[in-house]
């Protein structure tokens, strides 16, 4: 079947993305250096946020985080952490090369920066480190957006001027998945046959494909503005 040998494909591209990432992180500074904390290291990651269909795209914060020492002993810890859109979250984070440092409250006042000033810093950073995020063809009409990391490619989702240039082609919008780390995929909306392959698709690299996976939402860019096209999964 058609639908079956696209799948098929997804994970062949997917696979490949995460040995990319892996590749480069072979090739990145030796672990134990300390990590620049400067505004021009910050970088942005998404995660997941299960259980969460957050419907707007504000920033709010994550609230503390808990953490188990290996010693055994829990600490709660204050990070730069923000529920963002549907099942995601963003965190800022500092690049440490084979590791990456959450930013802090306190961080983000030194350097005098709202979580939203920071947010759009740590993209820049990320076109400036890793190189501008480029769409090429996937299957069918189907698209992938990658960059020179192919495990931060999906923080390109948060590269809003980049998808502002795509919607001037697509004013209807666009329909887009981010299923695991390594990987988004996006279709326009007005295309229903790619809209419905980008549906089962994104499932089912979600529930399976190589390297973490993120989310289990399709989101909506239309008229500058993010919105949930299709909910999460509930948990």
């Amino acid at each position: 079947m058609k639908f079956t040998r696209r799948v098929r494909i997804f994970f062949a591209l997917f696979a490949a993305l995460a040995c990319a990432a892996s590749a480069l992180a072979a090739l990145t500074s030796p672990a134990g250096e300390p990590i620049d904390t400067s505004a021009g290291n910050l970088l942005v990651v998404l995660r997941e946020s299960r259980g969460e269909n957050k419907q707007d795209e504000s920033l709010r914060p994550f609230g503390k985080v808990h953490a188990t020492l290996s010693d055994g002993r829990e600490i709660e810890l204050e990070t730069s952490w923000y529920q963002f859109l549907g099942d995601m979250h963003i965190r800022l984070v500092f690049d440490g090369g084979q590791t990456m440092q959450s930013a802090s409250p306190e961080d983000l006042a030194r350097l005098h920066l709202s979580p939203e000033e920071a947010l759009k810093l740590a993209v820049d950073n990320l076109k400036r480190r890793y190189g501008a995020p480029a769409a090429q063809p996937w299957s069918g009409s189907l698209m992938q957006v990658q960059g020179g990391a192919a495990d931060l490619n999906s923080s390109y989702f948060l590269d809003r001027e980049f998808w502002g240039e795509l919607s001037s082609q697509h004013p209807e919008g666009l329909v887009v998945a981010v299923p695991r780390r390594g990987g988004l995929v996006y279709a326009p909306v007005s295309d229903e046959t790619a809209v419905t392959s980008l549906r089962f698709s994104a499932a089912a690299l979600y529930a399976g494909g190589p390297g973490a996976r993120l989310s289990s939402a399709l989101y909506l860019f239309k008229d500058g503005r993010w919105s949930v096209f299709q909910a999460p999964q509930q948990q």
